[in-house]
């Protein structure tokens, strides 16, 4: 596993944005474990943040694409912050977000940040990835405003969980968008790497966390 990678499970566990306990999830599924990356409010926290999906992007897609894009609103302050990481690391790009509601004074149009066109590359960026509406949404936003060609999207964890077939959102999405989708972390690699590590002198996955783990990815992992 790429150092980055074990960076960023231990960032998610030491700050507590990754969880192990008993969560109900929107699905109704009882998860022994839960993520919330949104809780990273100050300016360190989105700097670790993005620092780690800029490492994700490079390994990923080089630079292989033009612009870098965050849907509205949590893609916002990922696009900027990960574009401003990704200079750091010598991959200088140009950064779009979208608003809600297009502007009708001014300059006008939905799209703030660079101009995108049929000829631009674009990453999309993202927190996660559940029931794939929002992705769908998006597309159909950039359909609208350019049409550029979309080179992936990047999330921070890919749960690897069934839909409501036995594939999960994420391969329904790849199959019917024709987009990869592409996580810093997933499932099995925080499951592998957390299983009865000490991180600063705590355990964080036990063998008991660790079985339950096991168990929910019998019951609803693909």
């Amino acid at each position: 596993m790429e150092n980055y990678k074990k960076g960023f499970i231990e960032f998610l566990v030491k700050s507590g944005a990754l969880k192990f306990g008993e969560f109900t999830l929107k699905s109704g599924r009882v998860s022994p474990y839960f993520i919330n990356t949104g809780m990273f409010k100050d300016g360190d926290g989105i700097t670790k943040l993005a620092s780690y999906y800029a490492q994700a992007i490079k390994k990923e897609f080089g630079e292989n694409f033009d612009v870098l894009y965050g849907p509205a609103y949590k893609g916002i302050p990922l696009c900027v912050s990960t574009i401003i990481e990704l200079s750091r690391l010598g991959i200088n790009k140009g950064y779009s977000f979208n608003r809600k509601e297009a502007k009708d004074h001014g300059e006008g149009g939905q799209i703030v940040g660079a101009a995108l066109d049929e000829n631009k590359e674009i990453v999309i960026i993202d927190d996660v990835i559940t029931a794939g509406t929002a992705v769908k949404e998006t597309i159909d936003v950039l359909k609208k405003n350019g049409n550029p060609k979309i080179k992936g999207i990047i999330i921070s964890v890919n749960r690897k969980e069934k839909g409501i077939g036995e594939k999960s959102a994420i391969q329904e999405l790849q199959e019917t968008l024709g987009v990869r989708i592409l996580s810093i972390i997933d499932f099995d690699e925080i499951t592998n790497y957390l299983h009865n590590r000490e991180i600063d002198g705590k355990i964080y996955l036990d063998d008991n966390l660790h079985s339950q783990m096991i168990e929910y990815k019998q019951k609803y992992g693909v």
